[in-house]
C-alpha cells in the first residue's frame, strides 16, 4: 500500500470519499465505470452516509482512535498471554509457554477475578466501537501509509496473542492430525478418536465430525507431521499472514472501483470484531476470504477464467464463497465473459474434485449438525422468541433459509449492483444462520465498504455492535443474574442436548 498524494485534510464530513487526485483541487469527483455497469448517480448518492447527518471529525481525534485501538489491542493480548483466564478457553485445564506466547514472559495479571475481567474485557470492547468509529469518521486526515503502519502493527500485536474466545484453531490441528497421522477420515471419525493424541486436550469439538471444507482440511495434513506447538504457531503466522493479504486486496479493489482506498481499509481493518475474533481468533476464513476478494481483484482486471478458478477455491475451503458467483456473473455482464468465468470455475473444479475424492472419498463436510445448533442471539432465535413460535425452530429456520434464496434471486434478477446485490445476500445469508458467532460479520464488511449502498454499510455497523455485546461477558452476566435464558424453548434445550453431545 503506498501513500495518496496530496495533503490529509483536516477536518471531514462522514462519507465515502472517492481517491484522491481523481479530480482537480476542489472538485467533487465520481468515477464512472461502465464496464461494471454501475450507475453514476447511484454511485454519488453512495458516497454520502445519509442518516447519520454531517459528522465533522478532525485529526486529533482520528489519532486518539487509532491510539485506543493499538493500545487496547496490545492490553488485551498482553493480559491474555499473562496466564489462564476466562480470555482463552480450557487455559485453566492447559496453558503451556508456547501457547501464551512470548508475552507471557514480561505481561503479568493485574485482574484475577474472573467476572472482574470479563466486564473489564466488556468495556474495553465498548472503547474499541467509538474508537472504530471516530477513525473511519476521521480517515481522509490519514494518509494511507500511516494507515498501512497501523494495521500491520496490529496483527503483528495479535500474532503474539493466545486463541481469543474460542479453540477453532486446536480443532483444524486435531482433524488434520485426525486424517493425516492418524488415517482417520476427519469427515467420517471424530477427535474424540484419538484421545491419546496431544492435540485432544486443547480441542472443543470432540464427536463433531469436520465442518470444514476438504481443501482446507487437505492444506492443514502437512501440518500433523511437526510437534504440536510448530504446528500451532505455523497456522498462526499464516492467519496473519492471509489477513493481511485480505486487506492488501481490498485495499487493490478499492482502487481499481476508483474508491477511497483509505476507507475501504479501515471499515475493514480496524473493525473490533475483524480484529478481536476473526485474527485473534485465528479462523480459517481467511483461507476462504482471500481467494474471494481476489476472485473480485481478477473480475475487475477482466481476467474471468482465472477468477473463476480462484473463486472455486474459496468454495473448496468454505462452501458459504459461493454466494459470490451469481454476482461475479452479473459483474461480467456480456456473454463471452460469463463463458470465460464459468470455463474457469469448471477447469478449477476437476482437480480440486480429484484431490478431495483421493483424500476423503466421497465425504462431505459435516454442515448439518453445525447447522443445528442455536446461539443466543442468533436473529432466527430472537425473532422466533419477539413471535412467540418458541425460538429458532425447525420450521423457522427453514424459512430464514428459504429468504436467503429471495434474496439472493431478487439482488441477481433485478441486475442491481452487483457488489451491493452480494452484500445484500451475505447479509441475509448472516441473517439466516442459526450458529451465529461474531467474526462471520467479516464476509460482509469488504463487500460493504466496496459498494455504494449507504444503507448496507450502516447495517454492517449495526450488526458489529450487535454481536459485540451480545458475545460480551457482561451480557452473559446480566442474564444469569436475573434468569435470562434465550435457550429455554425446546428448539434451545435440542440444541444444547446436542451441543453437550458433540463437546464429549
Amino acid at each position: 500500500m503506498r501513500e495518496d498524494a496530496g495533503q490529509a485534510d483536516p477536518s471531514i464530513r462522514l462519507v465515502t470519499p472517492t481517491v484522491p487526485g481523481s479530480a482537480a483541487p476542489g472538485a467533487d469527483a465520481s468515477v464512472a465505470l461502465p464496464t461494471l455497469g454501475l450507475n453514476p448517480a447511484r454511485e454519488r448518492r453512495g458516497r454520502a452516509w445519509g442518516g447519520w447527518g454531517q459528522i465533522t471529525i478532525g485529526p486529533r481525534a482520528g489519532r486518539l482512535g487509532l491510539g485506543a485501538l493499538v493500545l487496547g489491542t496490545l492490553l488485551l493480548v498482553a493480559t491474555a498471554a499473562a496466564g489462564p483466564s476466562v480470555l482463552v478457553p480450557r487455559s485453566a485445564e492447559t496453558f503451556p509457554n508456547w501457547e501464551a506466547g512470548p508475552l507471557h514472559l514480561v505481561a503479568t495479571r493485574i485482574i484475577t477475578d474472573p467476572q472482574t475481567l470479563g466486564l473489564a474485557f466488556s468495556v474495553l470492547l465498548g472503547v474499541m466501537i467509538l474508537a472504530y468509529a471516530l477513525v473511519v469518521a476521521a480517515i481522509r486526515t490519514f494518509s494511507m501509509r500511516a494507515i498501512a503502519i497501523v494495521v500491520v502493527a496490529l496483527h503483528v500485536i495479535l500474532l503474539l496473542s493466545p486463541p481469543l474466545q474460542l479453540t477453532d484453531l486446536f480443532n483444524y490441528l486435531g482433524y488434520a492430525r485426525l486424517g493425516a497421522l492418524h488415517h482417520l477420515n476427519p469427515y467420517t471419525h471424530v477427535i474424540k478418536q484419538e484421545m491419546f493424541d496431544p492435540v485432544y486436550r486443547f480441542t472443543s469439538w470432540h464427536s463433531l465430525r469436520s465442518p470444514y471444507g476438504q481443501l482446507f482440511s487437505a492444506f492443514t495434513y502437512p501440518l500433523a507431521f511437526v510437534s504440536l506447538p510448530l504446528a500451532y504457531w505455523t497456522l498462526k503466522v499464516a492467519s496473519v499472514l492471509l489477513s493481511l493479504a485480505f486487506v492488501a486486496l481490498v485495499w487493490h479493489c478499492a482502487k481499481r472501483l476508483g474508491r477511497d482506498p483509505r476507507f475501504a481499509v479501515a471499515f475493514v481493518a480496524f473493525n473490533p470484531v475483524f480484529l478481536i475474533y476473526e485474527v485473534a481468533g485465528f479462523h480459517n476464513d481467511f483461507f476462504m476470504l482471500v481467494p474471494a476478494m481476489g476472485a473480485i481483484a481478477l473480475v475487475l482486471a477482466r481476467r474471468d477464467r482465472s477468477a473463476g478458478a480462484v473463486l472455486m477455491i474459496a468454495i473448496a475451503v468454505k462452501f458459504t464463497a459461493v454466494l459470490l458467483l451469481p454476482f461475479l456473473i452479473l459483474a461480467v455482464r456480456d456473454r463471452p465473459r460469463q463463458v470465460r468465468l464459468l470455463v474457469g470455475a469448471v477447469l478449477m473444479a476437476i482437480p480440486l474434485a480429484i484431490l478431495s475424492f483421493a483424500l476423503f472419498g466421497l465425504s462431505l463436510p459435516n454442515l448439518q449438525q453445525q447447522s443445528a445448533l442455536l446461539t443466543d442471539f442468533s436473529i432466527p432465535n430472537v425473532v422466533g422468541l419477539l413471535l412467540h413460535v418458541g425460538g429458532g425452530t425447525p420450521l423457522l429456520l427453514k424459512i430464514f433459509t428459504v429468504g436467503v434464496v429471495v434474496v439472493v434471486g431478487y439482488q441477481f434478477f433485478t441486475k442491481r449492483d452487483w457488489l451491493n446485490g452480494a452484500g445484500w445476500s451475505t447479509l441475509a445469508l448472516i441473517a439466516s444462520l442459526a450458529w451465529l458467532v461474531p467474526w462471520y460479520v467479516v464476509w460482509l464488511l469488504p463487500l460493504a465498504a466496496l459498494g455504494t449502498s449507504v444503507r448496507l454499510r450502516q447495517i454492517s455497523a449495526v450488526l458489529t455492535v450487535f454481536l459485540i455485546f451480545a458475545f460480551a461477558p457482561v451480557t452473559a452476566n446480566y442474564m444469569n443474574n436475573h434468569n435470562i435464558n434465550p435457550l429455554n424453548t425446546r428448539a434451545g434445550h435440542a440444541s444444547q442436548h446436542l451441543q453437550s453431545k458433540l463437546a464429549h
